[in-house]
């Protein structure tokens, strides 16, 4: 039997109820929430955005549906072991994971797999690993372990300042050559974030920035392609049934979604209208078929996981756990670039990039690899409120 406490009078014993200290959260709930129902509603709108082209292509409506459930499960299993690893053994291993991504970049120029002029995979059997989605989440926990290491150096002096960005062309060099614009584009702006968070000198970090754009005008020139794509965004009205088809279908999709939308499975444009409607533009069919409140919870969802992984990175630094603060900075910026990236290009306001909506979009690689980011954020948040003996950090900030 336990007496409750509180001001004035002492209250009466209440017979039966014992109280109990109130149990912490060991991760942190709201950024687990915000990620998981991103991928199930993520589940559900790839089954509905490819039941045409499943059907079509395979005789089986939810071809795609069933392939995406099985990423979405071996993520989550993945996830799980991510979890119970320390992040001490993440910094080791940063060096060596790098080294790794940058082999896979080299076999994917050799024996990679060509779609779509575009050679960014390998074939592994029954699914394809795109090299570029596990060579950020890579690049990031060295990059991560790299700062830590030689924080003063890269505040301080040029040459710590251009060693991690050396790697970092190295990189963009491998994955233009693939071509995978968007993903080099990611890395780099990344990069530059965390660095930038780091401490960089500011006129340091101006000059890069001025360099990085002129070199990223440069290649959006120098490709037709590309000067296509950076032309056709700004009025692909003028070629609806040529460069402007995607886009010009994305807007419509867009248009007929309105507030509500045409129903779960109504959409129109995913029959055949929006190329890669499970793909990149899975949020031009979701803006279809649930509309303005649609979008708008998708959005929120989004926003809730990187303020959280923001926080949880801030958390680490107050508590001077410089690699746990710089690996959630990146991973939360990785993540909110690319659904920028996405989102604006379904919506116009951006060219054409071949990059998924994390979570959401169909493809092995970018789920696996996301849920892994999202696990380590996780990771992160556990730290922050428990040392290596699994006892509570007293004062540490949530």
């Amino acid at each position: 039997m336990a007496i409750a406490i509180g001001r004035g009078s002492p209250q009466r014993p209440v017979a039966g109820r014992a109280t109990r200290p109130r149990r912490e959260p060991r991760y942190d709930p709201l950024m687990a929430a915000a990620a998981l129902a991103l991928l199930g509603l993520g589940l559900v709108m790839v089954g509905s955005s490819s039941i045409g082209i499943a059907d079509r292509d395979f005789g089986m409506p939810l071809y795609y549906a069933v392939r995406q459930g099985v990423f979405v499960l071996v993520g989550l299993a993945l996830a799980l072991l991510v979890l119970r690893i320390p992040l001490t053994v993440w910094e080791r291993a940063g060096p060596f994971l790098l080294l790794s991504g940058y082999v896979l970049l080299g076999l994917v120029l050799l024996i990679g797999r060509e779609v779509n002029g575009s050679t960014r995979w390998i074939s592994l059997g029954p699914v394809n690993l795109q090299v570029s989605e596990l060579f950020k989440l890579f690049m990031i926990i060295y990059l991560a372990g790299y700062i830590r290491r030689h924080e003063e150096a890269v505040q301080g002096s040029v040459a710590g300042f251009l060693k991690p960005l050396a790697l970092l062309g190295a990189a963009c060099l491998l994955l233009l050559l693939e071509p995978d614009f968007g993903a080099a584009a990611v890395l780099a702006v990344t990069v530059l974030g965390v660095l930038f968070l780091a401490g960089v000198r500011w006129w340091l970090f101006g000059v890069l920035v001025l360099l990085v754009a002129g070199l990223a005008a440069l290649l959006a020139v120098s490709a037709p392609y590309r000067m296509a794509r950076m032309t056709t965004f700004l009025n692909p009205w003028a070629d609806p049934y040529n460069s402007g088809f995607q886009l010009t279908q994305a807007l419509i999709a867009f248009g007929r979604g309105e507030w509500l939308g045409v129903g779960l499975g109504g959409s129109v444009q995913k029959l055949f209208y929006l190329p890669e409607a499970h793909t990149d533009f899975l949020f031009a069919v979701l803006a279809e078929e649930l509309g303005l409140v649609g979008v708008v919870v998708v959005i929120a969802l989004f926003t809730l996981l990187v303020w959280r992984a923001l926080l949880v990175g801030r958390s680490a630094w107050l508590a001077e756990r410089p690699f746990a603060a710089y690996l959630a900075y990146g991973l939360g910026l990785g993540i909110a670039l690319q659904v920028f990236i996405n989102i604006g290009v379904n919506m116009g306001i951006l060219p054409t990039k071949g990059l998924t909506l994390p979570l959401m979009s169909y493809g092995g690689s970018s789920i696996v690899a996301t849920c892994i980011a999202v696990a380590l954020l996780l990771r992160v948040a556990y730290e922050n409120r428990f040392d290596e003996n699994g006892k509570p950090r007293a004062g540490e900030p949530w």
